[in-house]
């Protein structure tokens, strides 16, 4: 099984690239999206963040504000740690989780689509890792025109997340976003071949029909072993 490794920056077109594997049926494990289920009300992870910022981060049905408590960690790094820290095993259980079903299912190719990827290690176990990049000031006009933003909120956001010209140093592909979305998607295409080719050998037994094969290799050598050794103790009694 082959796990790509997905990231970007806030407003890099991220989401773009991860919807244009979605549409070309390569499954998407969207770390974002397992973050929202964590949160949700009476969960784990709900009732360990409502303890640590208080009822002030709820709602009036007492979900949590998302908007709000993103306000409060981007400007205090110190709480971003703490939000980070409080989260980081369901989100990372989470993702296994998913992970496990898409093999169960037998998919080949399984992209990770993970904002915090190196910060939170998880590069080590995907390959090839691919960063959507944009300059620092195209993605801060793109933020504040999509979320409304003041100048200082949205370089808060960006500030609060590995620098995009560190990621692309530590990237397999990059991806480059500061252009049409007709020229991303041509970029894509080349990045899909990529991803799509022939699984190497490793990566083949990893996936679960190789370790179907390489199960039924296991019991075939068992019970071939048996009955030489079984031949063997008759020809020692005769």
């Amino acid at each position: 099984m082959r796990i790509v490794g997905l990231t970007g920056g806030i407003a890099s077109g991220k989401s773009t690239v991860s919807n244009l594997f979605k549409s070309h049926g390569i499954p998407v494990v969207d770390a974002d999206r397992v973050a929202r289920d964590v949160l949700k009300k009476d969960t784990g992870g709900y009732k360990k963040v409502a303890a640590a910022f208080g009822d002030d981060i709820l709602q009036v049905n007492g979900e949590v504000d998302r908007a709000k408590l993103g306000q409060i960690v981007f400007s205090d790094p110190a709480k971003r740690q703490l939000l980070n820290r409080l989260l980081a095993p369901y989100i990372s259980s989470g993702i296994f989780c998913k992970i496990l079903k898409l093999w169960l299912r037998g998919c080949k190719v399984i992209v990770l689509d993970i904002p915090l990827l190196f910060e939170a290690k998880m590069d080590k176990w995907t390959k090839p890792i691919i960063v959507v990049w944009v300059d620092t000031e195209i993605q801060l006009r793109r933020l504040m025109a999509r979320d409304g933003s003041s100048e200082e909120d949205a370089r808060n956001r960006i500030n609060a997340q590995m620098a995009l010209d560190l990621k692309r140093t530590k990237a397999d592909i990059v991806i480059d976003n500061t252009g049409s979305l007709e020229e991303l998607e041509r970029q894509f295409q080349k990045v899909l071949f990529q991803v799509t080719r022939p699984l190497t050998w490793t990566e083949f037994w990893l996936s679960r029909q190789g370790a179907f094969m390489a199960l039924i290799s296991i019991i075939i050598g068992v019970v071939l072993g048996k009955k030489v050794y079984g031949h063997h103790n008759q020809e020692s009694q005769n």
